[in-house]
């Protein structure tokens, strides 16, 4: 019996090992958690183009919008571990909502395997033109003396923007009243029309309301200027460094855990080879978005350092959602 068990696992090993060096023989297909025509998705179709003449296979782009995310990662943590979907995620299905819902039924270091970072969002604090601030500093003393009467916005409960003000209520005792949207667009929108006074969004949505005047940028999220805004500072530069103000608007690649680490190597390095290249930047940088292509292991370093100071914040909050 015992040679028999041997026999069996050894035959299990040889037919894993095949199926990665085949990989990959069939078509794969990316899980993203929202809707067709949103920034991830358009990047996971810009990726599934390029990435798939790589593989030289199809790559089919799955939306699957609502639950805060769950609903994309779970169809990733109940699939086979062979890489053959894929997620492609922002960060908020995988650091916030865990600390915002109970029972989310994942564990991301237990269920996901990083593959690479693929980009970042260039975000900015943005107020409307007439808030009679320029700077950082001008808007604090502005808010401190406007107590109670400021209002900003964001795209939901526990969301970055959302937990920025609410963080700097805290630190600064300032009275800010939080408005949540359903998307930017509309968030956007509102703080034209001097509904609500700031806001913290993406370049693609906020840059060109930036540009014509409408809104008026105040500092970028992160750790260096961006190239659209190269006279506006980071928060850091503007006096504002703490940890909780740096943005994790990244958007990521995973697999299921237990994936061979053949396919595992063959994903990160088309991938990584993908966002590098000419091609992608460009289409990444139309977005608004810095092409990043990390190693799992400086990508997972990265989550690390970010997930227990956004825990910390929204248990600050006090945010929930159900």
């Amino acid at each position: 019996m015992r040679m028999k068990s041997l026999i069996a696992m050894a035959a299990m090993a040889w037919s894993a090992a095949c199926g990665a060096q085949s990989y990959p023989s069939r078509p794969i297909t990316v899980v993203v958690p929202g809707p067709p025509g949103g920034a991830t998705d358009t990047v996971a179709r810009a990726l599934a183009e390029d990435m798939g003449k790589r593989l030289g296979q199809t790559i089919i782009v799955d939306n699957k919008p609502g639950g805060a995310g769950v609903i994309a990662v779970q169809a990733i943590t109940r699939s086979a571990p062979d890489g053959y979907t894929i997620l492609l995620t922002h960060s908020s299905p995988l650091i916030n909502t865990p600390h915002l819902y109970r029972n989310v039924p994942y564990d991301v270091r237990r269920d996901l395997a990083f593959v690479t970072e693929l980009c970042i969002a260039k975000i900015v604090l943005a107020v409307n033109r007439d808030v009679p601030v320029k700077n950082v500093q001008q808007f604090l003393d502005w808010a401190a003396k406007n107590k109670g009467k400021v209002s900003y916005g964001s795209y939901g409960v526990g969301t970055f923007p959302h937990l920025v003000g609410a963080h700097l209520n805290q630190v600064r005792g300032l009275d800010m009243a939080h408005v949540a949207y359903k998307g930017e667009a509309p968030m956007a929108q509102d703080m034209i029309a001097g509904n609500i006074a700031w806001a913290i969004g993406s370049m693609s949505t906020l840059g060109p309301h930036i540009k014509s005047g409408r809104l008026t940028a105040l500092a970028v999220m992160g750790d260096k200027r961006i190239k659209e805004l190269p006279d506006v500072p980071t928060m850091a530069e503007a006096g504002l460094k703490e940890q909780e103000l740096r943005s994790p608007a990244w958007l990521g690649l995973f697999a299921r855990s237990g994936t061979p680490a053949a396919v595992l190597s063959r994903l990160e390095a088309e991938a990584r080879a993908s966002v590098q290249s000419p091609t992608m930047r460009a289409r990444l940088e139309a977005l608004a978005m810095d092409p990043v292509g990390n190693s799992p292991a400086e990508f997972r370093r990265e989550f690390d350092a970010t997930e227990p100071v956004v825990a910390q914040m929204i248990k600050a909050s006090g945010a929930t959602a159900e």
